[in-house]
């Protein structure tokens, strides 16, 4: 490993794990896929994987960290249960499920992937969760598409707050109200589908190429950049080795306001987010 290598700044959560300001996304890789895209993500010098039980690819990604020598506790592992676990128990049996496909002895980072509120039980997947923290068999505890209304629901309910919220976000998904809540709770937001999902022409976008060039960065380096700079923690996927070094390469130069509100101003431009009250598994 390299001395110059490049790695992400952490940042603190609300339970007092430290988490890296940006992370390696693996949907939807398949296990071989998946197990590459690692190997070549932490070789760049990503110190955070995220995955979920439904990318279903973690034991690929699990194969990848068995097989690389970083030291386990350098890594920072995230992954998500689906609605089948939303119980008590439910959340336990979905952390063996996750850990033994892993092959990890704790997760970093565990989130509940969707609220799914028809099944109206995600109180008590959160309460679970609680448990898992206080036994130390994770780090953090978090939620994934949640409102804010449903975050306020866990935090009454147990007194906890997420430690994340993993929420569709780019500049075309500029939640800033959902970053106020967050905020003012003390959440981190974490950002997927940051770079647009590859079909929004968001790295084509006049403000995204204008800022790049004045910094002689990537459309998608800009992007990420301007996540950092609104306090969102962006995941980004890439399988190419080039691209990943250059995603994680966003800490040494800064948007200025014009650049940061020119991209803020793309809000809208793309089609609607996910709606996390009609979709969820």
């Amino acid at each position: 490993m390299t001395t110059d290598l490049i790695t992400s700044p952490l940042i603190r959560l609300a339970n007092g794990a430290s988490m890296p300001l940006l992370g390696f996304g693996t949907w939807p890789l398949s296990d071989a896929e998946a197990g590459a895209a690692v190997v070549h993500a932490i070789d760049a010098g990503y110190r955070m994987i995220d995955t979920a039980e439904n990318y279903h690819n973690e034991e690929g990604i699990g194969l990848a960290l068995a097989r690389h020598d970083l030291a386990r506790a350098e890594l920072f592992v995230t992954t998500k249960f689906n609605k089948e676990w939303h119980s008590f128990q439910g959340v336990r049996d979905a952390w063996d499920h996750s850990a033994t496909r892993l092959g990890v002895d704790y997760i970093d980072l565990m989130l509940i992937h969707w609220p799914n509120p028809e099944q109206g039980t995600y109180v008590q997947a959160w309460e679970g969760l609680v448990k898992l923290l206080k036994s130390g068999k994770v780090r953090a505890i978090g939620t994934s598409n949640f409102a804010p209304a449903q975050l306020s629901e866990l935090i009454d309910a147990t007194g906890v707050v997420p430690d994340v919220n993993q929420i569709q976000f780019s500049p075309q998904w500029f939640d800033k109200e959902r970053l106020d809540f967050h905020a003012e709770a003390g959440i981190a937001t974490q950002a997927w589908g940051s770079l647009g999902r590859g079909r929004s022409g968001l790295l084509a976008a006049a403000p995204v190429v204008e800022a790049a060039a004045a910094h002689g960065v990537t459309p998608a380096q800009a992007v990420l950049r301007w996540h950092v700079q609104h306090g969102v923690v962006p995941v980004a996927k890439t399988v190419d080795p080039q691209r990943m070094s250059e995603n994680l390469d966003v800490f040494g130069f800064e948007l200025d306001a014009g650049e940061m509100a020119g991209i803020d101003g793309l809000n809208g431009t793309a089609e609607d987010p996910v709606d996390p009250f009609g979709f969820g598994h």
